[in-house]
């Protein structure tokens, strides 16, 4: 495959945030995109805007933690889209919680959504990529599971560490058949749900210590998203592109 044009992408949790960012930017490229979103009602309101007709966006409600509702999720596209070629895995739950009063039900449930509901995905998408040949599969990481930062909870960042270990193992499994796999990992970015979390009054100081001396842009992450589900990315698998001002070095 050589161009964007009549490929379809897959956004988990594409309705609202970053996930939306993620969207706007593959449609932009020339992707047909398939929204899904735990809120329906915002993927297809996402859609809509984006094309009222329907044939280049589609919204779909869906609850990634259940695997049945990952494989309608593509038995869904495939019969609005006839194919699809990426997967981007952003679809996740935070919580801002001290580390020792997070209780197992809390552990449970952001795990079942963030791990749970990206290694699914990969094993139910990887499956049908692998099967045609080709496919770009992104799963969305964290600075916080690279450094052990529990500001957005110690269970979210536990999350997103074995989700840059679950890309490794899908990328080594999948790469003879034309599938990469690899994640992003986003540093805080300007975002109003950073923002809420840091709190506006603490926001100066805590730019302070970021050695770029800024916050990421979420805009700019999306880019780095659609660089590696392009067909040109091909050789460039099992990898984590850091985006965090200078936070982790490696």
């Amino acid at each position: 495959m050589t161009g964007n044009v009549a490929q379809t992408a897959v956004v988990t949790g594409g309705g609202t945030g970053l996930g939306e960012k993620i969207v706007r930017r593959l449609h932009a490229d020339g992707y047909r995109v398939a929204i899904a979103d735990l809120d329906g009602t915002s993927a297809r309101a996402l859609a809509e805007e984006l094309d009222v007709s329907g044939a280049t966006a589609r919204g779909y409600a869906v609850d990634v933690a259940e695997r049945v509702a990952l494989e309608s999720l593509l038995a869904g596209v495939l019969a609005d889209f006839g194919a699809v070629h990426v997967l981007v895995n952003n679809a996740a739950r935070t919580q801002a919680k001290a580390l020792l009063d997070i209780t197992p039900e809390e552990l449970d449930a952001v795990m079942k959504v963030n791990v749970g509901g990206t290694f699914t995905a990969c094993q139910v998408f990887g499956a049908h990529l692998a099967a045609q040949g080709y496919g770009r599969i992104v799963n969305m990481a964290s600075l916080a599971g690279q450094n052990g930062g529990t500001g957005t909870g110690g269970h979210y960042a536990s999350s997103k560490g074995a989700i840059i270990t679950a890309t490794k193992v899908f990328a080594r499994e999948l790469a003879a058949r034309g599938v990469t796999v690899n994640a992003v990992s986003p540093g805080p970015l300007d975002s109003p749900m950073v923002r809420s979390v840091i709190g506006e009054e603490n926001l100066e100081g805590f730019v302070r210590n970021i050695p770029v001396g800024q916050l990421g842009d979420p805009a700019f992450i999306a880019r780095m998203v659609a660089l590696l589900v392009s067909p040109g990315a091909a050789s460039v698998t099992g990898a984590c592109w850091d985006a965090n001002g200078g936070l982790y070095l490696r």
